[in-house]
């Protein structure tokens, strides 16, 4: 019995699908925030720069407590929602970031996602992802690990920023503001 042998060669290519970032929407009375996802290179441009850098450059990290949940926040993929318009987001965020970058974070593991401020969109993104995660207040920083929601800060931290952190990636019992509005059904 003769058998056919195929041998069928596969040519692999890799597709990049250009994901746009840093999106601005302007108003009519020439105010400007970004929408969807953002990156650093957005927040350390005009006119965003004025608060991140100075946030992030007055910011002291507790470096003793970043010591303590560096290793399990990496097994962490983050995702920080905010509005650039936003008082408590411009307080928060450079000091997230600082954090982030002392612990050395990966931040591929990092999705920032502005959200909207005009009525009709408040405090959604050009491409939904907030959708089913019940963001209600901005900053808000969810910690995922294994694709499941763990926990998440708020606004703002119920201790401190680190504190927060090393309950969270800790598994320690953490109860974020807002608790009872903010969990995702």
């Amino acid at each position: 019995m003769k058998s056919k042998i195929i041998i069928v060669f596969c040519i692999w290519t890799t597709l990049t699908f250009s994901q746009e970032f840093n999106k601005e929407i302007t108003l009519e009375n020439a105010s400007k925030f970004m929408v969807g996802k953002i990156n650093r290179k957005g927040l350390q441009a005009e006119p965003y720069n004025s608060w991140f850098n100075q946030g992030y450059g007055n910011y002291e990290v507790d470096y003793a407590l970043v010591k303590m949940f560096k290793k399990r926040l990496a097994k962490h993929h983050v995702k920080l929602f905010l509005g650039t318009w936003c008082g408590d987001s411009k307080r928060e965020v450079p000091r997230i970031i600082k954090i982030l970058d002392a612990a050395k974070f990966p931040m591929e593991q990092l999705e920032i996602i502005a959200l909207d401020r005009r009525k009709e969109y408040y405090k959604k993104s050009a491409t939904g992802e907030e959708e089913g995660l019940n963001i209600i207040k901005v900053p808000t920083m969810v910690f995922f690990k294994n694709r499941k929601e763990v926990n998440r800060i708020v606004e703002s931290p119920i201790e401190s920023l680190e504190e927060d952190m090393a309950q969270i990636t800790n598994e320690k019992p953490y109860t974020p503001n807002y608790a009872t509005l903010s969990k995702a059904n």
